[in-house]
């Protein structure tokens, strides 16, 4: 059995003086996944007795970055997805193991007024393949911030946010392509009509105080491990960013 954990931290250092390693040790994950970190190389140390840590960074200084730490030693890892224009931002870790591949991915922002909404579906379409060729040779769990509210129980206010950044047409049209293409949305295979639980609130108007959040967080597997998925959850109870951790749990 393995419990995965992924979190978008939102600046690991903030993040770290507001319980981070409390739930770190609490929730004891086999891999545990990290999104926005906002690190650069040696700017941090992580007493992770236990773990091999691994940290992909943007070039960009405090910005992106993704981490994965493992209990167990991965056979492989690499960062990126072998595409130099997607390959700057610090966005994706992959670790092979002997049965599966784990990823962390944290999407490009198609940001106000959806300037970034062409490189975004550039990065759609790069990743997805990606996916597919790792798929290809054994079953994949990907987990992150992928930065898209895929249906209207996905977020609080769907009529007002449909030409907003991570509830376009266009975005949604990628998220189901990505489950079209053998994938599973894991917290939607055990819970397909629940409403009302969210992984990310805006900072500004009181809006994880109302629930007026969005799901963007996910554990994504391959459809040949759907009989392997044990439970999914997302931890609305833990703060310390403006998104809360989600799990998986799966026979693996």
């Amino acid at each position: 059995m393995k419990k995965f954990i992924s979190w978008n931290v939102n600046g690991l250092r903030a993040c770290m003086g507001k319980g981070f390693m409390d739930f770190f040790r609490e929730i004891d994950a086999d891999i545990f996944c990290l999104q926005e970190t906002k690190l650069q190389a040696g700017q941090i140390e992580m007493p992770l007795e236990g773990y091999h840590q691994y940290w992909n960074y943007a070039e960009k200084k405090g910005y992106s970055g993704t981490a994965m730490f493992c209990k167990e030693e991965p056979l492989c890892v690499t960062y990126g997805i072998g595409a130099e224009e997607h390959d700057r931002e610090g966005r994706v870790i992959t670790a092979e193991f002997e049965r599966f591949y784990a990823v962390t991915c944290y999407t490009p922002n198609s940001q106000n007024e959806l300037r970034r909404l062409d490189y975004r579906m550039t990065w759609e379409d790069a990743f997805l393949a990606y996916l597919k060729a790792l798929d290809a040779k054994k079953p994949v769990v990907l987990c992150g911030d992928l930065n898209v509210a895929h249906t209207e129980i996905d977020l609080k206010n769907p009529k007002t946010n449909r030409k907003n950044a991570g509830f376009t047409d266009e975005e949604r049209a990628k998220m189901t392509a990505l489950l079209a293409g053998g994938f599973t949305d894991t917290y939607r295979h055990f819970y397909p009509d629940t409403e009302g639980v969210y992984s990310w609130w805006s900072y500004r108007f009181r809006a994880r105080e109302k629930n007026a959040g969005w799901r963007i967080d996910y554990f994504i597997t391959s459809k040949s491990i759907d009989d392997k998925l044990v439970s999914a959850a997302i931890h609305t109870e833990v703060f310390g960013s403006d998104h809360c951790p989600v799990e998986l749990t799966a026979d693996l």
